[in-house]
């Protein structure tokens, strides 16, 4: 075993050298420590199911037989019921249509349990590298990805373990000849590919594992030709993991992250929003008729290309979110399109990290997806109300920057409003809503409580305007006081967007 402190080259590799050293546990000491083995990982399995954490086991390797009868095997010593165990195999079609990373982010374990992936993303990149569909720079950028993510489950407080069960080159050879010693296993074609891309596949994992060991989520190198071994090794790591954890030796950091400081004296970006645009009525009707026919026609022909598209809407309450809304859904198919309204997390919701629930929402190809209020509400309501830690909501920039990088290197087209609204504005729709029958259920106490707070707001906003507006996912600063301007000026940007996504 060996848990990576060591440096190399990719030219030169050192580290599975390093693990290829014929490591043996005989039979008899095998059937000393398999016992109480697995009554350790047991009943720490169960003391996690009242602990705030989750964990996270990765198994992966040259040696896929190996991995797979480890994955069974920690099956039957533990409870396989309390064990989410996902196998990832090439992607499905479904897959395809999103993300790299959001059939893993969709799977993730709940605090209190287990997640056992097998293969996972540091197989699909080596094997996207090995079959040339990622140049250098594009796995230097998914290696950037697999890092950000990472680093969020961990600063979450999952627990993060990750084996590369590794065997020398001649082991697989003997193997392939039918020498090898592994029970129920005969090779396959995949087992002859990995054996005849070995030097190469080595080269790409090692550089992938040195990229990928942190701290936070360190890699266990095992030499995985002797059964017995490489059985103690993964259950004991896994155990000393669990034990440390449950003893009290917390993962996450609450240390933050260097954060920009807006000066008081500085005028606010949303001053710079001019309020007093206006539409009106029948130059209104004329322009919705207008937009929302382009919106129509450019909807079919997203769907017919396969481009998918994010909607965030933010802004502050009773800023018209709803209606601009309706506006859009108005001129599509509703087999276009899905609207996420984004309220208080659910006790599932909470019991993952705050980016679950939006990346399994994304749209699949041809679709869109809108979000009423998203996940700036980490950087927005839960900073300012106390909800999230100085910590937590500070480290949010990075982890929202890596997940739209990621949407946009997908091909998503991602546009993101704040609706800006004045407080006297505001007043005067809170007692509208009063007054108004079918619009009752809009106001709570919450909403003029929260005006009270509208400075602290107005410093989240600017900050989040300014650390998270970017070329490639701007912020759309709108004017809404008048709410026909703004509905106006939403339609326009998004037919914008999509006709600009088309011509590429």
């Amino acid at each position: 075993m060996l848990h990576l402190v060591v440096n190399c080259d990719e030219r030169n590799p050192i580290m599975f050298e390093l693990a290829e050293l014929g490591n043996k546990v005989s039979k008899a000491e095998y059937r000393e420590r398999q016992p109480q083995m697995r009554v350790d990982l047991l009943n720490a399995q169960f003391e996690l199911r009242e602990a705030d954490f989750s964990t996270l086991i990765l198994v992966a390797g040259d040696d896929r037989p190996g991995c797979e009868e480890c994955v069974d095997l920690l099956h039957e010593w533990m409870d396989a019921r309390y064990l989410g165990t996902q196998v990832f195999a090439a992607p499905s079609e479904e897959e395809r249509e999103r993300p790299r990373f959001w059939r893993y982010w969709r799977t993730l374990p709940q605090r209190g349990s287990i997640g056992l992936y097998l293969g996972a993303w540091p197989m699909n990149l080596v094997a996207s590298r090995l079959r040339r569909e990622l140049d250098e720079e594009d796995l230097e950028r998914v290696l950037g990805h697999v890092r950000g993510m990472e680093r969020a489950l961990a600063e979450d407080g999952t627990l993060i373990l990750k084996f590369w069960l590794h065997t020398p080159k001649k082991v697989h050879k003997r193997r392939l000849e039918g020498n090898g010693k592994l029970r129920l296993w005969s090779p396959t074609r995949a087992d002859r590919r990995i054996y005849e891309s070995y030097d190469r596949l080595v080269r790409v994992a090692e550089h992938m594992v040195r990229e990928t060991d942190r701290q936070h989520a360190p890699w266990t190198i095992v030499e995985s030709t002797d059964r017995e071994h490489r059985n103690l090794v993964v259950a004991e790591t896994i155990r000393a993991g669990l034990r440390g954890r449950l003893d009290g030796k917390d993962g996450r950091t609450e240390e933050a992250p260097a954060h920009l400081e807006r000066e008081m004296s500085r005028r606010s970006i949303l001053e710079s929003v001019d309020l007093s645009k206006r539409l009106e009525r029948d130059d209104y009707r004329e322009k919705l008729r207008r937009e929302q026919r382009r919106l129509s026609r450019l909807s079919v022909k997203a769907r017919e290309a396969g481009l998918s598209s994010v909607l965030a809407f933010e802004g502050w309450d009773a800023g018209g979110k709803g209606g601009i809304i309706r506006r859009l859904t108005q001129a599509m198919a509703a087999r276009d399109y899905a609207v996420h309204p984004t309220a208080a997390p659910t006790e599932e919701e909470r019991a993952h990290h705050y980016l679950w629930r939006f990346w399994r929402e994304l749209p699949g190809a041809g679709r869109m997806a809108i979000f009423d209020r998203s996940w700036y509400g980490r950087v927005l309501v839960e900073r300012v109300e106390g909800f999230a830690s100085a910590a937590q909501w500070r480290r949010a920039y990075s982890e929202i920057a890596d997940f739209e990088d990621q949407l946009l290197e997908s091909g998503v087209v991602l546009l993101k409003f704040w609706l800006h609204i004045d407080p006297d504005e505001q007043l005067r729709r809170f007692q509208a809503r009063e007054e108004t029958p079918y619009k009752k259920h809009k106001i709570t106490r919450d909403d003029f409580r929260n005006r009270e707070r509208w400075g602290d707001y107005l410093a989240a906003v600017d900050e989040m305007v300014e650390r998270t507006h970017t070329r490639q996912a701007p912020w759309i600063l709108v004017p809404a006081n008048d709410k026909r301007w703004a509905r106006i000026e939403v339609l326009r940007a998004v037919c914008r967007a999509l006709e600009g996504a088309l011509e590429r």
